[in-house]
């Protein structure tokens, strides 16, 4: 009698411990932003000796797939169980200019200035329960040797996402990164013709 209590009773766990798990057995999906994206254009850190630097807040700082449900608790953040980033999103947005602009990690080497980008949100927003888009905002700054700032503007980029769960999500905050990549270029060369930042941008 009593094995068949021990046995009962480990069913009982296994029972619940299955029934707890958001998606059952399915492997835990791992995501970045895929391959670099190649194309023919100048890289600002090798003409112009910057380096780059991504901050994020606290509760950025996780593997995390975040989303938010505009239309049930707005103020509430979730992520999803079965899907994570590689690395804390602030590292993959940092990874990703590093690639696409040719720039240094700030702190590695003597650059003359540095290139900087906050990240408040970096989240998929749910309007309804089909459709949702990713969403970035913070700032950039661009940073003298002194890190004074010498220029700067508000940063938020939206794109919609195809398919309303992580792999939309990830898909639609990959396109938002690589957006931020071609807006800084676009910015760089904007400081660059008005004769703003020379000591950064040669």
């Amino acid at each position: 009698m009593r094995h068949l209590l021990t046995i009962v009773f480990c069913l009982f766990l296994a029972s619940c411990y299955g029934a707890g798990k958001r998606g059952g057995e399915s492997a835990l999906a791992i995501y970045d932003f895929g391959p670099p994206v190649v194309e023919d254009r100048a890289a600002p850190g090798r003409q112009g000796d910057l380096s780059v630097e991504v901050r994020a807040p606290l509760w950025l700082d996780s593997l995390g797939i975040d989303y938010r449900l505009l239309y049930d608790e707005p103020k509430r953040l979730r992520d999803y169980t079965r899907s994570r980033w590689a690395g804390p999103p602030a590292q993959l947005v940092q990874q990703r200019l590093i690639q696409q602009l040719g720039l240094m990690p700030a702190g590695q080497g003597r650059t003359r200035c540095v290139l900087r980008v906050d990240i408040d949100e970096f989240i998929q927003i749910f309007d309804t329960p089909t459709t949702s888009r990713g969403v970035i905002q913070g700032r950039v700054q661009l940073l003298d040797r002194s890190r004074t700032s010498l220029a700067g503007y508000e940063l938020r980029i939206e794109k919609p996402a195809a398919s309303a769960d992580a792999r939309g999500g990830v898909a639609a905050l990959t396109v938002a990164v690589d957006q931020l990549v071609a807006d800084l270029l676009g910015w760089k060369q904007q400081l660059k013709s008005s004769g703003k930042a020379a000591a950064c941008l040669g």
